[in-house]
Parts: structure tokens; C-alpha cells; sequence
């Protein structure tokens, strides 16, 4: 972040200057023009590739443990914390549990039931319709 301010100010100001004004050594920031970043950083970034093409080769189902497991079957040399690192780093997590999509229910959708019961929201009295619905059930069951 120095570095880029300093490169990005050399033209009106010295190097020097700004190199004291913000602690850095000018050799310092000459090595990081050469090479922004250092092997570490290009490690890091090779790895983070990796481990991504891990996680998506998946399904995008694996954590940092299992994806550690495929490194080293890469021939990586890498650290499980180092691998944990990384993945956060790369917003990688593992999918925990499997979620029904959205809209789709088991079961069968409900049927509406015919009246059999002749049923009236109206009646002139109470009990009236399940006499006479009483009625009508004893007599068919006496004609069968």
C-alpha cells in the first residue's frame, strides 16, 4: 500500500522524501517496482487457484480438511492450518446439511371433497340437517 502511494506520487515529489516521510527504505521499494510481489505472494495466490479448483471440482460441497486432502494428493506441501487460511481468504466454505430448493413440498396436493353430506350453511332450526341426514344413511343401508 506504501509502495503503490510512492509510485504513484514519484513524479511530483522524491522518492527519497517519500520514502522517509512514510518509513520505508528507498531499496525497499525499489526491490518491490522490480517485483510487486514477493514468491510468498505468488505461492499464496498459486495455492488459493488450487484450492478454489478443488472446492469447485466438488461441487462446492467440500471444507478446509478435505480440500487439505486433495493438495496433498496435488503433491502440495501444505499445512491443514495454512489450507484454512487460504480458504477464508478465497471466501471458500463447506455446504453444511443439503436445503430443499424453494417450492417443491412432498406429499399430494389436496383434493377438495365432494358434499356428501348435502351440507346447508341455512337451516330453519338446529340438529335439523343431521336428522334428516341420519335418516337418509339408515335408509340406504336397510335397502342394500
Amino acid at each position: 500500500m506504501r509502495h503503490a502511494f510512492i509510485a504513484a506520487h514519484r513524479q511530483q515529489h522524491p522518492v527519497r522524501i517519500l520514502c522517509k516521510i512514510l518509513s520505508v527504505h528507498p531499496s525497499g521499494f525499489y526491490a518491490w517496482i522490480k517485483e510487486p510481489l514477493s514468491q510468498r505472494a505468488l505461492e499464496k495466490e498459486r495455492q488459493i487457484a488450487q484450492a478454489k479448483q478443488a472446492w469447485t471440482d466438488s461441487g462446492k460441497n467440500y471444507g478446509y480438511r478435505k480440500i487439505h486432502d486433495d493438495l496433498i494428493e496435488m503433491g502440495e506441501a501444505v499445512s491443514e492450518n495454512r489450507v484454512a487460511r487460504l480458504a477464508r481468504l478465497a471466501g471458500i466454505q463447506a455446504q453444511i446439511g443439503y436445503r430443499k430448493k424453494p417450492g417443491q413440498y412432498s406429499g399430494k396436493p389436496s383434493v377438495v371433497v365432494d358434499n356428501t353430506l348435502n351440507r346447508q350453511a341455512d337451516v330453519a332450526a338446529p340438529d335439523r340437517a343431521w336428522d334428516e341426514t341420519l335418516s337418509a344413511i339408515g335408509s340406504r343401508t336397510m335397502v342394500e
